[in-house]
């Protein structure tokens, strides 16, 4: 964040729920829709809401602001698939398969170099599994990292979207590194993902005040923030470049279901060994 407050040349796809456009620390950003749903909030005080802005808050909110974001410099793609609603549990949001695929392609097509996506599945049925993993190839084959929220649910194991060979996903750590008990876990999420910070994060409220929010929801966006300053630092990279650097700067992995603590700083470093 020292180096770079991000290029807008490099497109953050945020597969969430709408975002509060209008929030002064979100002011003078670079953010468009993709697709043709709206990318602003109708209900302020919907979950969706609140969801989609927290994490976009993180992305880029105004480094001035009291929750200081990673990227503010770069573009954000908003795809809005979480409907706006006042109930809501606090939990992570749901999608259909057919929901995130059609988002997937969307988001690719509207030119976002990586995508964050932290949805659960719903009514996870054959056909749209299918169409899901068609559509997260899609984006490999176009280049397009897309990274996956692990899930809240303290279990161990996979999905269709956590297992993707192209996906990274990311599970929650407390501010001490050590792994957050609800996040989910497994074989794939510790081969190819990273944890990420989980525990009290502040970000942008919907009311125009800051408030705290928890999760891997949460964690998800500090990985995809870093691999766009990685790529606004190093712009000629390839995405295979960036998710090497990302994942083999922790060292060598063993064989567990935990994944290694996200480490930008030697991210970089490899990054800058490349060029």
């Amino acid at each position: 964040m020292e180096r770079s407050s991000g290029s807008s040349q490099i497109a953050i796809g945020l597969i969430d729920g709408p975002v509060a456009i209008d929030h002064p620390d979100l002011a003078g950003g670079q953010i468009r829709v993709a697709g043709t749903a709206g990318a602003a909030c109708s209900l302020s005080g919907s979950f969706a809401c609140q969801h989609g802005t927290f994490v976009a808050g993180i992305l880029m909110a105004q480094r001035s602001s009291p929750a200081p974001a990673i990227c503010p410099g770069c573009t954000l793609l908003v795809r809005p698939i979480f409907p706006e609603s006042k109930s809501g549990n606090g939990g992570m949001p749901t999608a259909t398969p057919r929901e995130l695929a059609a988002a997937i392609q969307e988001t690719v097509a509207a030119g976002a170099r990586v995508i964050n996506l932290s949805a659960a599945l719903l009514n996870p049925d054959s056909g749209g599994v299918r169409q899901l993993q068609a559509a997260l190839d899609f984006a490999a084959a176009r280049n397009v990292i897309t990274v996956a929220a692990a899930g809240n649910q303290a279990s161990i194991g996979s999905s269709v979207i956590t297992r993707h060979p192209w996906v990274i996903p990311v599970a929650g750590c407390d501010l001490r590194g050590n792994p957050m008990p609800e996040s989910n876990f497994g074989s794939s999420i510790g081969k190819r993902g990273l944890c990420a910070p989980a525990e009290n994060i502040t970000s942008l409220g919907t009311d125009g005040n800051s408030r705290s929010f928890g999760g891997t929801s949460a964690a998800a966006p500090f990985v995809t923030g870093t691999i766009a300053l990685l790529w606004s630092a190093f712009p000629a990279a390839t995405a295979t470049q960036i998710r090497v650097a990302l994942l083999q700067a922790t060292g060598v992995r063993r064989g567990t279901i935990v994944p290694p603590l996200l480490d930008a700083n030697a991210a970089y470093q490899a990054m800058a060994g490349i060029r």
